[in-house]
C-alpha cells in the first residue's frame, strides 16, 4: 500500500502507466482496461504488437503513425480506385496496384490470368517494374515503409515463380537482365541489408549469386571469375570491416577484374565509398537498383 501511495505521488504519472503496461503486455497481459484517448497507451500496445509480430508486417502500426514521418514534408498520394477492388479482369493496372499493396496471393492469380493475352517478358517489363519503381520511389519519399517495401518484393516474388513456371514449359528465353554478386565482407555477419538488396534486385530481373556473409576475399574474386559478372556488390555494417571491403575491392582489380563494384552499409557514404575505390555508392535498395540499370544496361 505504502509503494503504490509512493507511485500515485509522482510527477508525470502518464509514463508509469504506460511503462507499467509495457511490462504487463509482455508477462501476459491480453485485455487492458484503459481509456481509448489514452494516446501514449495506445502508442505502447501497436509498438509491442509489432515487436512480438503480433501486427503482422506491422500493418497496423503504420497505418496509424505514418502520419508522423509524413509530416516531415512527404505527401499520401491514393489509387483512385477502390482500395478493396482486387479483380484482376478488368483493368490492366490490377497487378501493379496487387504489388503496391503487397498481395502476395493475389498475385498468383492476376499473373496466371494476364498470361492468357500476355507474354512472360511483357508481363516483367510492363506491371512487375513499374510497380516497384512506384513503391521504391514512395519508400524513398517516406510514403512506404520498410515492411511494405519487402511485402512487395515478396508479391512480385509470387509473380515471377508463376512467370518462370511458364517459361520452363514453353522452353521461352529466361527471365535474366544480367548476373550480379552480392557478399557481405570477411569479418562481417550482418546480412539483413545485403538480403534485402538481393530481393529486390532479384525482383527486378537480375540473376543474383548471393554469397553469403562473413565472405573471404579469395571467394568474391574466384566466383567474380567463375561467373564473369559485370556488377559485384559489397556490405558491410561494422566499421572495422570497412578495411576488408577495401582490401576485397583491391584484390579483385589485382586480379583483373574489370566490371563495376557499388558497397552499401551503415557506415559508409559516398566519400567513403570513394577512398576505398568503389564505383558506386548504394544508400539503398533502390540505389542499387539504379547502380545496375546503368551498369547493366
Amino acid at each position: 500500500m505504502e509503494f503504490q501511495t509512493y507511485l500515485l505521488g509522482l510527477p508525470n504519472r502518464e509514463l508509469i502507466n504506460e511503462t507499467f503496461l509495457a511490462l504487463a503486455l509482455a508477462n501476459g497481459l491480453d485485455l487492458p482496461i484503459m481509456s481509448p484517448n489514452a494516446s501514449g497507451m495506445t502508442r505502447v500496445i501497436h509498438s509491442y504488437n509489432v515487436l512480438y509480430n503480433h501486427d503482422k508486417n506491422a500493418e497496423v502500426y503504420i497505418e496509424n503513425y505514418a502520419n508522423v514521418e509524413l509530416s516531415r514534408g512527404a505527401t499520401v498520394t491514393t489509387n483512385s480506385k477502390n482500395p478493396n477492388n482486387t479483380d484482376n479482369s478488368n483493368s490492366e493496372h490490377d497487378l501493379i496496384y496487387i504489388v503496391i499493396k503487397g498481395l502476395k496471393e493475389e498475385a498468383t492469380q492476376a499473373t496466371i490470368e494476364l498470361l492468357k493475352t500476355h507474354k512472360e517478358l511483357e508481363i516483367v517489363n510492363k506491371y512487375l517494374i513499374p510497380a516497384l519503381d512506384i513503391v521504391g520511389d514512395k519508400y524513398e519519399k517516406g510514403e512506404l515503409f520498410l515492411p511494405q517495401l519487402i511485402q512487395a518484393a515478396e508479391t512480385v516474388k509470387n509473380a515471377f515463380t508463376v512467370l518462370k513456371a511458364e517459361i520452363a514449359k514453353s522452353n521461352s528465353k529466361s527471365i535474366s537482365k544480367g548476373k550480379i554478386i552480392v557478399a557481405t565482407v570477411k569479418g562481417d555477419i550482418h546480412d539483413i541489408g545485403k538480403n534485402i538488396v538481393k530481393v529486390i534486385l532479384e525482383n527486378y530481373g537480375y540473376e543474383m549469386i548471393d554469397l553469403g556473409k562473413d565472405v573471404p576475399i579469395e571467394t568474391v574474386v574466384e566466383e567474380a571469375k567463375k561467373h564473369n559478372v559485370s556488377l559485384i556488390g559489397l556490405s558491410a555494417l561494422m566499421t572495422t570491416t570497412v578495411r576488408s571491403m577495401e582490401e576485397t575491392i583491391k584484390a579483385l582489380r589485382s586480379d583483373g577484374y574489370t566490371g563495376k563494384i557499388f558497397v552499401g552499409g551503415a557506415v559508409l557514404t559516398a566519400d567513403s565509398a570513394e577512398r576505398i575505390g568503389a564505383d558506386f555508392y548504394a544508400k539503398d535498395a533502390k540505389e542499387s537498383v539504379e547502380i545496375a540499370k546503368k551498369v547493366l544496361a
